[in-house]
């Protein structure tokens, strides 16, 4: 996530807003003359000197471990979602020049006391500001736990999460604001909690679906709900609080805005205004912002300072921000990731608690850094994606490795020795592709390419009909998957990643909402096998993708056969999945091996999170099963041969 990206969110979509430019009066004049890129509005000396640092010159440069370039927030993946932010480097100037680079204290003036002692914040001459390490942490430490300042969850999930501390519902259900008829709560305790942020927030909602002309848009989108409740925060805890100090010292890219946000941010502008029921520039100073300028400003940070909430199984539910985790730095090789593990039995008080847990050893002195795109895509996805949403290009060692093939684009060698060859690309026409290991020539580059385009169209397509008409949206993955197979595609490569983890889901939609077939389950099993199989050759071990990949396998192993194969067949090692007691064994392998990753990336300290204790059930669970089957065949074969020892050796 991204590990889980909501990028419609971040965006903010017109689909959730039916407010146009020209319908706000008093603003659009001064909208599209801030809208545009230049110099940001004037600062206090608290937001000057703690705001993100202009680097002193205007190259970015790669170091031993990673380089970035923003420090803003993010996470991913679909990795996801994400989490953005951002220090970084010149638009101008893409060629790297090495240079030594330098690292200062930064003051926090009395601001992000939650930091523990053992992290600081550093300047560095060549990125910005940064999370730094001043003691050794070890994969799988906790480096940070979090609440975030503001968090609102995604318009689809208000009616099966609670709005204050992002539970799933239980049996019994939400209870709903008997007012707005928008936000639900587990409790009364929950809502009494969130009434302070929400009060002012069930007046807008109200109005604003008074005046909505459909029911489609009426209810605000996420990015519409989160900035109210931003500036609905500042006025609470007060403009001049610590709380409103860091919403401001977050990063802006307003002076390097991309053409194609213009639009995004002044309409995302148009329906803040109108949400909080503003009229003219002047009625937003009460929020601490002295003209249209300012709004502008704060859409930019919120954009970039946007992290995905999740479920613990990473499942996308809404969006967050925190602006002490916004401090981490971006690499596409990360040492770290944003996790919400959601403790077993934790209080509500305390949750959604934000993660951030390292993925592997950093020594001290060494940088924290966190992925804002999904790791599994290609280079150029991840610098395009970069370069839209955080202005910035990634110059880190997995972005600037040189090597024959990349696993997220490559094919099986075409005489099976075990290698892969690079894709085909359209610049290189005709030109044959090799396989790194064996030189075998590719044969048809065409028809590489034409499937290639064709499976990303297919992709494109299906995830857009996810939400809307999953049978078709599963023709598809079912009807163009063995077309880059058959293209010789591998199980990491992209597109057919990311079709194949669609799949996946469509696949256990259906198991859950019917009676699944023994067929559709096996399929289901195959498909996260394939999946399980490309994140491996991808993500390091511990990353939370590739372990929550792992306990969806298990879980799916685990699941009753509604036609389980019959004893007799158990033998039949070439099929997959098995059946019987050898798919069980699988799953229990699956659990094991999940468990030791979740360790990793959702924090060992928390024992995987609730996921993590949900797989150690399963895990005890699948043992007495396996233990009794195993007893069980080991007293027939003890019965069989006291038989035989009772009836004695046959007559000659």
């Amino acid at each position: 996530m991204s590990f889980g990206k909501l990028k419609s969110a971040r965006k903010g979509k017109e689909i959730h807003s039916f407010v146009k430019p020209e319908s706000v009066s008093g603003f659009s004049d001064t909208m599209k003359a801030d809208t545009s890129p230049g110099p940001l509005p004037s600062q206090s000396p608290m937001q000057i000197n703690a705001a993100a640092p202009k680097n002193s010159h205007d190259t970015m440069v790669t170091d031993e471990q990673a380089v970035v370039q923003h420090s803003p927030l993010s996470q991913a993946s679909e990795e996801q979602a994400p989490p953005r932010t951002q220090e970084h480097q010149s638009p101008t100037n893409p060629t790297p020049v090495k240079t030594r680079e330098s690292t200062n204290s930064v003051n926090l003036h009395g601001c992000h006391t939650d930091l523990p002692s053992f992290l600081e914040i550093r300047e560095s001459s060549r990125h910005g500001r940064g999370l730094y390490a001043k003691t050794a942490l070890s994969a799988g430490e906790i480096i940070l736990s979090i609440i975030p300042h503001v968090f609102v969850l995604s318009t689809p999930n208000l009616e099966y999460y609670c709005s204050a501390c992002a539970a799933p519902a239980a049996t019994a259900g939400l209870k709903r604001c008997p007012k707005c008829k928008t936000v639900r709560y587990c409790n009364s305790d929950c809502q009494n909690r969130d009434w302070a942020w929400h009060r002012r927030e069930c007046n807008a909602l109200q109005k604003w679906a008074a005046s909505a002309p459909s029911s489609d848009v009426a209810i605000p989108g996420e990015p519409v709900r989160c900035l109210g409740r931003i500036m609905w925060g500042s006025q609470k805890e007060g403009l001049d609080s610590v709380w409103a100090q860091e919403i401001r010292m977050m990063h802006s890219n307003r002076n390097s805005l991309q053409p194609s946000a213009f639009g995004s941010h002044t309409h995302l502008a148009h329906s803040v205004v109108r949400y909080l029921g503003v009229s003219s520039p002047q009625e937003l100073e009460p929020y601490g912002l002295k003209s249209a300028g300012d709004l502008v400003d704060l859409i930019s940070r919120f954009t970039t300072n946007t992290f995905t909430l999740t479920t613990p199984a990473l499942t996308p539910i809404g969006i967050c921000v925190s602006p002490t985790v916004a401090l981490a730095n971006h690499s596409c090789d990360p040492n770290a990731a944003l996790v919400f593990p959601r403790a077993d039995g934790g209080s509500r008080v305390k949750e959604p608690l934000l993660s951030l847990v390292a993925l592997r050893n950093v020594a001290p002195g060494k940088e924290i850094r966190i992925s804002y795109v999904d790791t599994t895509l290609p280079n150029r996805l991840r610098q395009n994606e970069l370069k839209e949403v955080y202005s910035f290009s990634c110059q880190c060692k997995l972005c600037c490795r040189t090597t024959a093939a990349d696993p997220r684009e490559a094919l099986w060698c075409p005489k099976s020795c075990g290698g892969i060859c690079p894709y085909p690309t359209e610049e290189s026409g005709d030109r044959a592709t090799h396989c790194v290991k064996c030189n075998a020539q590719v044969g048809d580059v065409g028809a590489v390419l034409d499937a290639l385009r064709v499976g990303q169209e297919a992709l494109d397509k299906a995830s857009s009909l996810q939400s809307k008409d999953r049978v078709k949206a599963r023709q598809l993955t079912t009807n163009i998957t063995p077309i880059l197979t058959s293209a010789g595609v591998t199980p990491s490569s992209h597109p057919l990643l990311a079709l194949t983890r669609l799949h996946k889901e469509l696949l256990i939609d259906s198991l859950s909402s019917s009676s699944p077939t023994q067929e559709t389950l096996d399929e289901a099993v195959r498909t996260a096998a394939r999946y399980t199989a490309g994140l491996q050759a991808l993500l390091p071990k511990g990353h939370p993708v590739r372990a929550v990949a792992l306990g969806e396998l298990g879980k799916l192993l685990a699941v009753d056969e509604p036609a389980p194969t019959s004893a007799s067949d158990y033998a039949g090692a070439e099929k997959f999945p098995p059946s019987g007691p050898p798919r069980l064994k699988l799953a229990y392998e699956s659990f094991v091996k999940a468990h030791e990753e979740l360790l990793i990336g959702f924090g060992k300290k928390s024992g995987g999170g609730l996921l993590g204790a949900e797989i150690r059930e399963a895990i005890m669970r699948l043992e007495k099963e396996l233990g009794i089957w195993t007893t069980g065949i080991r007293n027939v074969l003890e019965d069989t041969l006291v038989s035989a020892q009772r009836v004695g050796p046959p007559s000659q």
